[in-house]
Order: structure tokens, then sequence, then C-alpha cells
């Protein structure tokens, strides 16, 4: 089953339900991804692997898993996709926004300098979330404001 959420000014996106599927390295559980999003974020030398309906992303920042199938077994390192998962050990950059490649530190920035404080607020100020295609460009599929209020609360126990 799966809603239609608002995300990123009004644009529709689907939010994938999640269920109890672990990650067959670290058996972490698992969150459901849309194949849409694996297809766009898997290096083209391993887009020929993307078989099945039913992804999982590893939640395990230590994991070097990111997106596996719960039918067919496939596996998708690090390595083997397109952009850094912010949650990941070692993430360079560590976006808080992917659509407008906006990282952590800018965002953090934008409250410590700037005053920001809320999501509307970092967006005018860094272009976050001006053209969103969250399904595509986000490693969970879904909308980056969770992130990015994330990076914003970092950047007020800064001040």
């Amino acid at each position: 089953m799966s809603t239609i959420n608002e995300c990123c000014h009004g644009h529709n996106t689907q939010k994938i339900e999640q269920t109890k599927v672990h990650c067959p390295v670290c058996n972490t559980e698992g969150i459901s991804v849309s194949k849409v999003t694996v297809e766009h974020l898997v290096t083209d030398d391993y887009l020929k692997l993307v078989d099945g309906e039913q992804y999982k992303i590893c939640m395990n920042g230590d994991c070097s898993i990111v997106y596996y199938n719960v039918d067919n077994g496939v596996r998708f390192l690090k390595e083997q996709v397109k952009v850094p998962v912010w949650f990941k050990k070692d993430a360079d950059p560590k976006y808080a926004c992917y659509c407008s490649e906006v990282t952590e530190g800018q965002v953090i920035e934008a409250v410590v300098k700037h005053g920001a404080k809320t999501v509307k607020e970092i967006n005018a100020i860094t272009g976050a979330m001006k053209n969103p295609n969250c399904k595509e460009n986000n490693p969970l599929g879904v909308c980056c404001h969770k992130i990015i209020q994330e990076a914003i609360d970092k950047g007020l126990k800064m001040e």
C-alpha cells in the first residue's frame, strides 16, 4: 500500500509503506524504497542488475550496503550508488537536499551565520527544495524536509 503525500512546495510524491525486512549483511531493519529511486541512483554499470520491486535501504551508517532486494537478493554497495548517502559513514558531501545539492554544512552555516531557524528560511537562503524531484534524487525517495530539519537542529545547538 502506498499513500500520496505533499512534498517540497506541494508536489506529490509517493510515501512507500515501511516493512520489517532486515539487511542481509548487518541485520539492520531496512526501509522500503521505490524501484524508481534505485534505478535513478545506481551507477550505470549496475543498472542492468536492478530487477524486481521489493527494494529496501539499509539504515545502518556503518554498513556498506545501500540498497537490497528482498525477493532476489541483489545488493548495491555505497560505491555502486551515484550519490553519497548522507547517513552512511564517510558520506562526502553530506547532502541535506539532494535535488538542489545543498549540504548539511550549508544548512548549519545558514543557521549559525544568518539566523535561520525554519526549513522555509533555509530554503530562501540556500535554495534547498527549489527544484524537487525527491523520488529520483533522494536515496530514500522521499522529501528532504526531515533531513534539513535535522541539520537545522544541529546548527541551533552550535549557536
